[in-house]
């Protein structure tokens, strides 16, 4: 089964409390693109987003620039009849990100999960390459990975944990870490997951 095939499996046939990475609040990646301080008309991008109710919660604060990105066009069906009329406020693109060609840069781009799956240093220099070329200078990045105490596989999948010294070195084509946390993400059947954030600043601007 190929990458598309599966993730289109996994969401027609399990509702999001059948999934790991469900979070009613995703208090983490607010907090990286508030501490970004971003205008109403920043554009931001949520790399592999299914149905994740981030969009949601950047509706609501007034963003009106936002793109969700991922492999499965039923995890964004999903999240379209989630919001209802607000789903018109949002760009939706179905894509493997390793093949996604933008059409805009962004001030913020984010990922929550999607980096893990990323094996082998091609598919991973193929992701800065496209994050780096996408992203503003000057602009924000943050990146939530499996930490080296997280899961080795998901939804049925290996991914690759990640230390924070780890994550910069991936990252040092093009950008410059902020800060980085751990996070235990209780998933909703009561295990735990420990996620590694990390934020950087696309480094044109921050190096002049």
């Amino acid at each position: 089964m190929d990458k598309q095939s599966h993730w289109e499996s996994i969401y027609r046939r399990k509702q999001p409390h059948e999934l790991s990475w469900t979070q009613d609040y995703p208090r983490a990646s607010l907090d990286f693109i508030h501490q970004a301080r971003l205008g109403p008309e920043a554009h931001i991008i949520d790399i592999g987003g299914g149905d994740s109710r981030l969009v949601d919660c950047l509706i609501q604060e007034g963003f009106r620039n936002v793109t969700v990105l991922d492999i499965s066009a039923a995890a964004l069906a999903r999240a379209r009849a989630r919001l209802g009329e607000g789903a018109t406020l949002v760009k939706w693109v179905v894509s493997d990100i390793l093949e996604f060609q933008p059409e805009e840069v962004y001030d913020f781009w984010h990922d929550r999960a999607t980096f893990h799956f990323l094996l082998t240093e091609a598919e991973v220099r193929s992701y800065v390459n496209r994050a780096r070329a996408a992203t503003r200078d000057g602009g924000a990045m943050a990146i939530g990975t499996f930490s080296k105490e997280g899961p080795q596989k998901c939804s049925g999948l290996e991914v690759r944990q990640y230390s924070e010294e780890e994550l910069t070195e991936c990252l040092n084509g093009g950008f410059q870490k902020i800060k980085c946390i751990t996070e235990d993400h209780r998933t909703p059947f009561g295990t735990t997951q420990n996620f590694l954030f990390c934020s950087f600043r696309r480094r044109g601007l921050a190096a002049a």
